[in-house]
This record gives structure tokens, C-alpha cells and sequence, in this order.
């Protein structure tokens, strides 16, 4: 396992690689894993540097180069759905749901499950979780802060006249 540190708009990002070839996280500061080796020269960390450039540039870089996010059979169903959202495109939970219960043909896939493989997302950025919303416009559910998630749906243009940040819970 190598690491490499990818200064960005949003901080410190890491960058992992499990087998020096593909992707296999991308991780905010308050993310970040610790004791991993660091080897900036991999050729996997320079591809994903210059798709990073690009994309805080606000292009729309192709992914070419082999990401590998580790997670449960459902988790990747999930995470390959992400990847069908367009730059600067939103979707509901539920339509995440909707799709991955016919990859699966389980016509009642629950949202809530969705959600929490889209929460376990380790390639953030690339695999665009920060794309997906409540079906009420609420920005829920993002690991690299909600700050970060408006960040990056801003870079990408997105009408957020009907989106709001959730209110903190006042539960102890």
C-alpha cells in the first residue's frame, strides 16, 4: 500500500494505491489513514494528480486509469451507478436506489441502503458522491464535510437555489 498527498481547493487530499497500479482512495483530511508508505513517483498517483487538476480547473477529465475501491459486492454496485452522473447533474438517493434495484432486480431497494453505501465511497471526487442529494434537496451525507460537498457541486456549476445544508441535530 502507497500514499501520495494532493494539495487541493478542499486540503490535503490522499491519495492511495493498494497494489501501485489503480486507485483505491482518495481521502479528505479528516480522513486520512495513517502508516502507509508514501511513493509520489507511481504512475497511477500522476494520472490522478492530472485528473485532479483538471477537474479543480472546472473541465470534465475522462477517467483513464484503473480505480479499485474496496467494499462489499452491493457497495460497488452502488459505486458503479455513481458513476453515471454526469458533471454537474444531481440525484436523489432514491434514484440511486431505483437504478441499483434493477442491476439487482430487487424492484424495493431502500434509499437508506443506498445511502450508506454512498457514504462508504473511498474514491471521493472521482466516484462523484458529492452529486447525490435528499429527494427534498437536503446535502446530506457527505464524508468530506457538507463544506466540501458545496464546494464541489459549485466548481461544477449546479443550480443550488433548491438545495439546503441540513440543520445540526440538537440531540445529546
Amino acid at each position: 500500500m502507497y500514499q501520495t498527498i494532493y494539495e487541493s481547493p478542499l486540503g490535503a487530499l490522499q491519495l492511495i494505491t493498494q497494489d501501485g497500479v489503480s486507485l483505491s482512495h482518495i481521502l479528505y483530511p479528516n480522513q486520512h489513514m495513517e502508516n502507509i508508505s508514501s511513493y509520489n513517483q507511481l504512475a497511477i498517483f500522476k494520472d490522478t494528480r492530472y485528473w485532479l487538476d483538471e477537474y479543480f480547473k472546472g473541465h470534465q477529465p475522462s477517467i483513464n486509469f484503473a480505480i479499485s475501491p474496496t467494499g462489499s459486492e452491493f457497495q460497488r454496485t452502488v459505486w458503479r451507478e455513481l458513476e453515471h452522473i454526469d458533471y454537474g447533474e444531481l440525484k436523489t438517493y432514491g434514484d440511486i436506489a431505483k437504478r441499483v434495484g434493477n442491476v439487482l432486480g430487487k424492484p424495493k431497494m431502500s434509499a437508506q441502503a443506498v445511502g450508506g453505501a454512498v457514504g462508504s465511497n473511498p474514491i471521493s471526487i472521482i466516484i462523484p458522491c458529492h452529486r447525490v442529494v435528499g429527494k427534498d434537496g437536503s446535502l446530506t451525507g457527505y464524508g468530506g464535510t457538507v463544506d466540501n460537498k458545496i464546494k464541489l457541486l459549485e466548481l461544477e456549476k449546479v443550480d443550488m437555489t433548491h438545495l439546503y445544508r441540513p440543520k445540526k441535530s440538537t440531540k445529546p
